[in-house]
């Protein structure tokens, strides 16, 4: 197979916009993006796989620049890629929904072939959810940044730092001062330490959770300590694949559509679920279209 791979991506498929939703923060340590290149260390099982991803002709490029993984490595990247960049779901009913949609119909056609961008591993979705409740999405990617530094892995090529996230069972083994000392509030803490906890002893599988219907899914992730609604919407948009998953309560939402709609204030919930009534099936792609516009 050689040192590079080939995934072939679907005609209506964007990767600048999708690299758009990746570049949005420079305190992100988990890719790096020069010259429309992704560069990104992946963690699988016992391996440090540091891989490139770039685009052309239909497809997206993979290649290792640092060492050639193993053969399930290289599996592993390719499965990673597909699933970060939602590359198997069929967007066509959503674009033939949305073309008479009016609160989507110009965002869709503005940034058509954007996928919704994904967390593919478990322990970081619900890890991001957490860490991004209740304070301003600046400050989330400071603790981001400093759970990373202090416990994830990393590989340096030249003078460039790549990291990978923490594995659940690193975090597992943490005391709340540890994450204290980081900023982290007491509470914010204690609920990484047992979601960490849960994944490692195999308590909570994600394959598991694919499996089951978006009902018995939710309720499983809001009986976890610090995952209310929207957490539980966010993770199952992001990390596993409901495209129905509708995080509701969301301040973004909220100011996307306050901003479509030219309202004076945001909407509530109640005219948001009213909105939303053509979305059936596809609000996890509406809402992630409208997030887009506040770039």
């Amino acid at each position: 197979m050689g040192r590079r791979l080939r995934v072939a991506t679907p005609p209506d498929f964007n990767f600048a916009e999708c690299l758009a939703i990746l570049g949005r923060s420079d305190q992100e340590l988990l890719h790096t993006i020069l010259d429309e290149r992704i560069s990104k260390l992946l963690a699988v099982e016992d391996e440090s796989i540091l891989f490139n991803v770039s685009y052309s002709e239909g497809a997206l490029h993979i290649d290792f620049p640092h060492h050639t993984p193993s053969e399930q490595g290289k599996q592993a990247v390719r499965r990673y890629v597909a699933d970060w960049f939602d590359l198997d779901t069929d967007l066509q009913p959503f674009y033939a929904m949305a073309a008479s949609d009016p609160v989507l119909q110009e965002v869709v056609q503005q940034h058509a072939g954007l996928r919704v961008m994904g967390l593919p591993d478990l322990f970081e979705a619900l890890s991001w959810a957490v860490i991004g409740q209740q304070i301003n999405l600046t400050f989330a990617y400071t603790l981001k940044r400093r759970l990373i530094e202090n416990f994830g892995s990393s590989l340096t090529v030249g003078d460039v730092d790549y990291w990978a996230f923490p594995s659940a069972e690193t975090i597992a083994s943490l005391q709340v001062e540890q994450l204290r000392t980081l900023q982290f509030s007491g509470r914010k803490a204690e609920y990484l330490i047992q979601i960490a906890q849960k994944l490692a002893s195999g308590r909570l599988v994600k394959d598991e959770l694919i499996g089951q219907t978006e009902q018995q899914v939710e309720k499983q992730l809001v009986a976890i300590r610090g995952v209310g609604p929207w957490s539980a919407h966010y993770v199952m948009m992001k990390c596993l694949r409901f495209n129905s998953a509708f995080p509701i309560t969301d301040v973004g939402l909220h100011n996307a559509l306050k901003q479509q709609l030219g309202m004076e204030r945001k909407p509530t919930v109640a005219e948001i679920e009213d909105l939303a009534k053509p979305w059936t099936g596809w609000q996890a792609y509406a809402t992630f279209y409208l997030w887009r516009v506040l770039l």
